[in-house]
């Protein structure tokens, strides 16, 4: 059941990517005038198919792993006299470089678009706070101090942890140090540590980017929502008190806090509290639910500390580019360190880890698999954009020699650079399946 479902989340997800793609194609080919043969998502055998009034085919085939717009060409066929001027060949390498560049414009649009909704709709993540930090790590050199809230990284604001995962994987490879700025939950005041690196996780296949560097997340015992009218709210609880203490016990973290919450049904019990650091102590009368079972446990009525990332549509605009713009960036970089040997070759990933992030994304929630969404529109623009042929990158540098050269690029220079583009793109392709079928092995071993 659980692989059905990481299929069917691949589906799902390679549909609308290659959807959008190849409508941005579409889009800018049906403006230039020329004519349009088919437009098909996936290759093979249509399972479902039919025309429009402009003699257009549409076509759905039973293997959604890619798709594309062909379009008339003299280059492939016989062409009626009547429909010459109609030709992909017959426009000016302007058009041309505007239809190559039309499928990831509208994967980054794709993308703008899903953060736009995201942050409009609003998510919550966990409020990311740091455990203490193992000795001899490069954050306990450093003198990460636990418990406290990391709020940058490198000077970019990181309100919850997928963001310092970014932060952390943009320096992938680097040499001198990550600044990193906390404060106290609740507080105002910062303080910021330098962890030193050397070539930090250079070529390692599968880095461990807050492991590596000793950052342990942790979910302290630190008040957030407080239910009205409940124990806690009774008691004088407020948001950010952290628990230290109940009945002397020292707690250590929220599991340690709901495991004496439950424990306590109908007794009072004494809170040693930490509030904008200083330490009280409040009674409180630990309430009683039953369980579906029958059994007693006792409530407080308060949630862990949570984070709403939410804008309003004005708002969220300049937010949305600028997450597609960094996103963008971190792909092209991570891409320059993977061909400088920076980082390891094997991150490049294929269907099987598409098909595992999608499906644990979508697991997860919706503002979860769609921002993976994004992620994978980005990248699926980025890579369509490299200078190879056979990609859109390739068509537009062939475009551009023809406008240098002011005549077409000789069909058997194209012919031979196609070959090389193909023989690169299958190198690639054929590593990151291998990449997964190697993931899959170890993960099962």
């Amino acid at each position: 059941m659980e692989f059905l479902q990481y299929v069917l989340a691949l589906i799902v997800t390679l549909g609308i990517l290659v959807t959008v793609h190849e409508v941005g194609h579409f889009v800018i080919a049906r403006a230039s005038g020329v004519k349009i043969l088919r437009f098909s998502i996936g290759f093979g055998r249509p399972l479902v198919s039919w025309f429009d009034k402009r003699g257009t085919e549409y076509a759905v085939t039973a293997l959604p792993l890619g798709g594309y717009v062909r379009m008339l060409d003299e280059r492939e066929g016989d062409v009626a006299p009547e429909d010459v001027h109609l030709s992909f060949n017959r426009l000016s390498p302007t058009w041309r470089i505007a239809i190559a560049l039309g499928g990831p414009l509208a994967n980054f649009l794709l993308a703008v678009v899903v953060y736009w909704g995201v942050f409009v709709f609003g998510s919550s993540d966990i409020v990311p706070i740091v455990d203490t930090p193992p000795a001899g790590t490069p954050a306990a050199t450093a003198g990460l101090v636990g418990g406290r809230e990391i709020v940058a990284v490198d000077g970019a604001p990181t309100p919850v942890w997928t963001q310092i995962n970014m932060a952390f994987a943009a320096r992938l490879g680097d040499s001198g140090s990550i600044s990193i700025t906390t404060r106290e939950p609740g507080q105002t005041a910062t303080t910021t540590v330098d962890l030193p690196i050397a070539h930090w996780q250079r070529g390692v296949a599968e880095p461990d980017l807050l492991g590596a560097l000793g950052v342990k997340p942790t979910l302290p015992a630190v008040v957030g929502e407080i239910v009205a009218d409940s124990p806690a709210a009774a008691a004088g609880l407020r948001q950010w008190d952290r628990v230290a203490a109940i009945d002397g016990t020292a707690i250590a973290n929220w599991s340690d806090w709901v495991d004496a919450v439950r424990a306590s049904a109908g007794r009072e019990r004494t809170l040693d509290v930490v509030r904008g650091g200083e330490r009280l102590q409040l009674a409180i009368d630990v309430g009683t639910k039953r369980g579906a079972d029958g059994a007693s446990f006792g409530f407080v009525g308060v949630a862990p500390l949570m984070r709403e990332i939410k804008y309003s549509p004005l708002a969220a605009v300049p937010r949305a580019l600028a997450e597609t713009r960094d996103k963008t960036v971190l792909t092209l970089e991570l891409l320059k360190k993977m061909v400088t040997g920076l980082v390891s070759a094997r991150n490049l990933s294929g269907p099987g880890t598409i098909a595992k992030a999608a499906g644990d994304a979508a697991r997860a929630g919706l503002a979860s698999f769609l921002g993976v969404l994004a992620l994978l529109s980005i990248s699926l623009g980025v890579l369509n954009l490299l200078p190879i042929p056979v990609l859109d990158g390739g068509h537009v540098v062939l475009c551009a020699t023809e406008m240098v050269l002011r005549r077409p690029v000789p069909a058997r220079v194209q012919s031979i650079t196609m070959q090389i583009g193909l023989a690169i793109v299958g190198g690639m392709m054929l590593l990151a399946v291998y990449n997964d079928l190697t993931r899959l092995f170890f993960a099962t071993q």
